[in-house]
């Protein structure tokens, strides 16, 4: 596993997130049908099916990089809503 790549593929998750914090919403590019989850109920959220393919069908990453992916962007993600950015 390639962390230099991966954290890359963090990086570039975490600059297409959108967190809209008057609204208390978070916009991210896994989802096609929910355009956003709401900031109280992101972190109960769940690596879903749609975060498996938008990691494997535009980074080529397999199960056990999409995981390492996804824990680093929750970390990355919950740290700024919880400072406000």
């Amino acid at each position: 596993m390639d962390k230099k790549f991966l954290d890359k593929v963090v990086d570039q998750i975490v600059s297409e997130t959108m967190v809209d914090y008057e609204k208390e919403r978070a916009y991210t590019p896994f989802y096609s049908y929910i355009p956003y989850y709401s900031l109280s109920s992101f972190f109960y959220h769940y690596r879903s099916s749609f975060t498996t393919k938008h990691c494997k069908n535009v980074y080529g990453l397999n199960k056990e990089e999409t995981e390492y992916v996804w824990e680093e962007y929750r970390r990355i993600i919950k740290d700024k809503i919880e400072n406000n950015g």
